[in-house]
């Protein structure tokens, strides 16, 4: 029997054990913890979970997990039956570093969405620059081009937003 792929979302208060509280959850439904990417967040709590469960204990393991709220949590739960993924053409990493200014984000991802780029994972940052403390934002990501764009094409157009906004890229 083929079992069930559950995305959890949970935001909250940040607080010892969280993560615990989560893994006591899925493993007392005898899920499997496949896959997750958790953060700390100005004293937010944010993550984004994929489990794996038998579907009989799909129901019961995301009513667990609703119950999370009486502990100040929110969450939401997805269920993908099919557990396809759309691979598209090839996976490639930036990685961005400049002043920090209004609308990098913005900009970039105009580039990526009129070209069809999936971003499976985005990480972002503002750091103290070292000899001066001026405010860093630096962004890396695994993007996933589509089938008939090549890396050369994108770090063109990448390159062009890179001028206006004064940030150095790479694309690997």
């Amino acid at each position: 029997m083929q079992k069930t792929s559950l995305v959890l979302t949970v935001l909250g208060q940040d607080h010892p054990g969280l993560v615990d509280s989560l893994a006591a959850i899925v493993s007392e439904h005898g899920g499997n913890w496949v896959e997750s990417r958790m953060a700390h967040l100005a004293g937010q709590f944010a993550g984004i979970l994929r489990v794996e469960v038998e579907p009989q204990q799909a129901e019961a393991l995301t009513a667990a997990i609703k119950q999370l709220t009486s502990s100040g949590l929110d969450s939401i739960v997805s269920a993908d039956p099919s557990s396809a993924t759309a691979e598209g053409g090839n996976l490639v990493d930036l990685d961005l570093m400049g002043v920090d200014q209004q609308g990098i984000v913005r900009k970039v991802s105009q580039v990526l969405a009129a070209r069809g780029v999936n971003v499976e994972q985005l990480a972002t940052e503002c750091i103290a620059a070292p000899n001066t403390g001026q405010s860093l934002f630096h962004a890396t990501a695994k993007l996933r081009l589509p089938e008939g764009l090549n890396t050369e094409s994108l770090r063109g157009a990448l390159e062009e937003v890179a001028a206006d906004l004064m940030v150095e890229l790479k694309l690997e």
